[in-house]
């Protein structure tokens, strides 16, 4: 069997199967696969299903519709609030989305990327926190938070640079910019970039060889780069949360918020 099949799966997220190879497809197209407090659960338990299942042998994440994943849903994330009326995101970030990421970093088998679109925020955590990045032509990554006000999360501090240096994820959290895939590719952000037409078919290639590969040896040159790069990340998720919660009472968070609400550009005061 070839071709992906759809399996039992969850309110916002497409569960496939093809012979030893899954795809878990984030499904809120309408809002460009933000993450709410729905999608949070479901890619937690799909994430923890696959890699539990040892008929899983690879594993593909992408997103329906236009986008890979818009990041974190601003409406969802304003609505539970800390005892002092702030976003509790710190909660959201321990609870739900380090699971995740850390689910894919440590699954013994490999997880690919097909990214198409926006890969923004948590999106761009999602897809990086992935073994191998795939991009179609038109795909953008994007560390969207300063733009209202907050700092990377959900890994990206530490899985930005790891991949491309200090000097490059820099200029990613500070600016803001949108990062075109043919220079994510340049960078050494992704591995590789597909006219759009072709990214679906490509990445469901490169996931099915995968599942047909010595899966032992994927998961054990896993467990080698997680050790070299990434055994301080339960740390650092740790840390980004807890600046994010500082930065979730902050003035320049309620204008970042207001403006995007309003649809203008923010007046940031330092406060």
């Amino acid at each position: 069997m070839s071709d992906f099949e759809p399996a039992p799966g969850y309110q916002t997220v497409n569960v496939y199967r093809s012979g030893s190879a899954a795809k878990l497809e984030l499904n809120r197209p309408d809002r460009m696969n933000a993450w709410d407090t729905q999608l949070g659960l479901d890619l937690k338990a799909a994430v923890q299903a696959v890699a539990s299942d040892p008929g899983i042998r690879a594993v593909q994440v992408t997103g329906a519709g236009r986008a890979f994943s818009s990041g974190a849903d601003i409406k969802d994330s304003a609505a539970r609030q800390t005892p002092d009326g702030h976003p509790d995101i710190f909660s959201v970030l321990t609870g739900r989305y380090h699971p995740i990421i850390t689910g894919i970093r440590e699954m013994p088998k490999p997880v690919v990327a097909a990214v198409k679109g926006a890969a923004a925020g948590i999106g761009l955590s999602l897809a990086l926190a992935c073994d191998l990045v795939l991009a179609a032509e038109s795909a953008y990554f994007l560390l969207a938070f300063v733009n209202i006000g907050l700092v990377p999360d959900g890994g990206s501090s530490l899985l930005v640079p790891s991949r491309i240096g200090f000097a490059r994820a820099t200029e990613l959290a500070m600016l803001g910019e949108r990062l075109a895939a043919p220079k994510a590719l340049d960078w050494g952000l992704i591995n590789q970039v597909w006219p759009d037409a072709d990214l679906a078919a490509r990445a469901d290639e490169l996931t099915l060889r995968l599942a047909n590969g010595p899966t032992r040896s994927y998961a054990g040159t896993k467990r080698q780069l997680n050790k070299w790069l990434y055994e301080g990340m339960a740390g650092q998720l740790e840390f980004e949360a807890q600046i994010q919660q500082e930065m979730a009472g902050s003035g320049d968070f309620a204008e970042g918020i207001a403006a995007f609400a309003d649809k203008r550009t923010p007046r940031f005061t330092g406060s």
